[in-house]
């Protein structure tokens, strides 16, 4: 089996979870037997292949044309959805004269917008651009939905989500395949602390993109007056520049901003750290946090998107817009004993491994195999 792997233009400049479940799902397909490319290219030659996996409805501008393409040379499409829209966040924390505008326009105007924004901002422009300004954001999504023969959904309330908003999608077959962590990397009892990674010892640590949704800000105010260090670990989004420079204005003696740190290196980062907190408005889960947990973290989310999916009651859980209930979180984690179960169940249940079989099941229904 032959699979060409399609996503975002901006997938390895500005690279996020997405990024990481692209190629570590690559990596461990190839361990099965299955040859995989990875492109970022829109309409390109699809010859050879069985198969188009496309990654992020999210991005319907890029998808969207990635699919048609798929669909116009005869290919069948899978699409990893990573689906769940930023509306609570935008309408509760935006301000100024963009949050007057998304407070009084739908979801799907605030998100048709937002694509027009990155091309003009971030010279993200292609033909797809003019597809979603034209068409609309819904309507672009539901295309998508239209030209996809399997759903590859992080979790069955993600699924959900994408069932509710496009009906197009509810006659379609789904397997539910779970973002994962490398277990070889990401085993407490491999990783040994080097000289850069000591002095952070009993961190709270939050490794994320650095961005409004989150909530960085919120978390190194919530941390002020504790008597911990933390660690942010993450590359500022191209549009967040200013809440970059909001968060470095308060960090305190106790704040450390890494940057982006290779993924290879963040075990280390983990196994120093005692708490890993991700406030996020919404995640699908936050692999961040499954690697996080794997390493011995104990962890501070959010019930935003599908954490309680991945978590129930292993995690500790605050609100995204309480700086209050974020330190009551930060405390209650930090003076709890390690959970090792947590450990040892995301090691057991969310391996790549695991993920590369069930992607694989996924593409035998979208080819009539089974």
């Amino acid at each position: 089996m032959r699979i060409l792997f399609q996503s975002r233009k901006t997938l390895y400049t500005v690279p996020g979870g997405d990024t990481v479940q692209l190629v570590k799902t690559a990596e461990y397909l190839r361990k099965l037997g299955v040859e995989v490319d990875i492109s970022t290219e829109l309409e390109p030659r699809l010859d050879g292949y069985d198969l188009v996996h496309l990654f992020n409805l999210m991005r319907p501008q890029e998808v969207f044309l990635q699919a048609r393409n798929a669909s116009r040379q005869g290919k069948r499409v899978a699409l990893s959805t990573i689906y769940g829209l930023y509306t609570e966040y935008e309408r509760k924390v935006r301000g100024g004269l963009a949050g007057y505008v998304v407070r009084h326009v739908s979801p799907w105007q605030v998100e048709r917008l937002k694509v027009i924004a990155r091309a003009l901002m971030n010279r993200e422009m292609n033909k797809g651009t003019l597809f979603a300004a034209v068409l609309g954001y819904r309507s672009l999504c539901s295309k998508v939905a239209e030209m996809t023969d399997v759903f590859l959904p992080n979790s069955a309330s993600e699924m959900q989500r994408v069932h509710d908003d496009f009906v197009v999608s509810k006659s379609k077959p789904f397997v539910v395949v779970p973002n994962a962590v490398d277990t070889i990397a990401f085993d407490p009892a491999r990783v040994v602390l080097g000289d850069n990674t000591k002095k952070y010892e009993g961190c709270v640590l939050s490794a994320a993109r650095i961005e409004g949704r989150k909530c960085q800000l919120e978390l190194v105010r919530a941390m002020r007056d504790l008597p911990y260090q933390l660690v942010l670990i993450g590359k500022p989004a191209p549009n967040h520049l200013s809440y970059f420079e909001a968060i470095k204005c308060e960090a305190g003696d106790r704040v450390h901003i890494l940057g982006q740190i290779p993924h290879e290196e963040l075990p280390e980062y983990y196994k120093a750290a005692k708490v890993h907190a991700l406030i996020s408005w919404m995640e699908t889960p936050g692999l961040s946090s499954l690697e996080a947990g794997a390493m011995g973290c104990n962890l501070v989310i959010t019930e935003k998107g599908d954490t309680r999916d991945y978590f129930g009651d292993d995690a500790f859980y605050c609100e995204p817009d309480s700086v209050k209930s974020i330190r009551d979180a930060i405390v209650r984690a930090y003076n709890a004993p390690v959970d090792s179960a947590l450990s040892l169940r995301i090691r057991e249940d969310y391996s790549w491994q695991k993920t590369a079989q069930q992607t694989l099941e996924g593409y035998r229904i979208a080819l009539g195999q089974k």
